[in-house]
């Protein structure tokens, strides 16, 4: 796919990867429609966008746990450019607390951002997008093929996506969509310092090591060339790869590796 001139929908697109997702496909000559719940950094962005990259950049105020915000989010489009060739599903919270100690608030709340959002905006963007015969991405995570301690409603949620996505990828085999799930590693964006603690309050702060992982931007630009070659599934670093593959294979071996390293991470919830 050539993206020059296509309409591409993003969510969670005010910071971190979606941010830079809507810069790298700026850059490729495409049209974009901004959703996130952070209205006013998203005029911004697409402010700042309009101006230096000379495409069209909409900002619509979305909060995808509200499935009519995803209606209007793919109605906008529709109306300013007529089409939708991408839907980028991007939002997404994290959270970190051991399950015994969680309210159940919490792992409701990622469901509803990380899956039912996904869900929401999709079912709304399919018609149009077997109009363009287009491309539906989810931005998951390493997460979605191995539990992470601590993570288990972030991990659950990201399984959730991957079998929607999977599901909806051979529904589509004959109709010329195309679906793609993207898995970075670890990024460096705020994610972590927004992710839910035990009773649903942001941490605040990372406890990993935010200056040795990916970019956004590294990640923004695998994820358009995956757009552009429709690639099936992105795994996006080496220990992102050897994880998928030792959970396949040596799925005890892996559990211990993993315990190891959040054993490691500050403030750990593992001893």
């Amino acid at each position: 796919m050539n993206l020059k001139n296509k309409v591409i929908v993003i969510t969670g697109a005010s910071s971190g990867i979606g941010k830079a997702l809507a810069i790298e496909f700026a850059n490729r000559g495409a049209n974009l429609v901004l959703g996130a719940r952070h209205y006013v950094n998203l005029c911004t962005i697409a402010q700042n966008i309009e101006t230096h990259q000379k495409v069209k950049a909409v900002a619509v105020q979305c909060d995808v746990t509200v499935e009519q915000d995803c209606a209007m989010l793919i109605k906008q489009a529709v109306l300013t450019f007529g089409r939708v060739d991408v839907l980028i599903n991007n939002a997404g919270i994290s959270m970190r607390a051991l399950f015994k100690d969680v309210d159940l608030k919490v792992l409701k709340s990622l469901m509803d951002v990380n899956f039912w959002g996904t869900v929401y905006c999709t079912k709304y963007a399919l018609p149009e997008i077997s109009k363009t015969k287009g491309s539906i991405v989810g931005v998951s995570s390493i997460a979605g093929y191995k539990g992470l301690p601590g993570r288990a409603g972030y991990s659950a949620s990201k399984y959730a996506m991957n079998g929607f996505l999977d599901a909806l990828r051979v529904e589509n085999l004959k109709t010329g969509v195309h679906v793609m799930v993207a898995c970075p590693g670890f990024t460096a964006s705020n994610i972590r310092n927004t992710a839910l603690d035990k009773s649903g309050k942001q941490q605040g702060e990372s406890t990993l090591e935010e200056n040795k992982m990916m970019t956004s931007e590294q990640v923004a630009t695998i994820i358009a060339n995956g757009v552009e070659n429709r690639s099936r599934t992105l795994i996006m670093t080496t220990q992102g790869k050897l994880t998928v593959f030792l959970s396949k294979f040596f799925p005890a071996f892996l559990d211990r590796q993993v315990y190891k390293v959040f054993a490691k991470e500050r403030n750990a919830l593992l001893r």
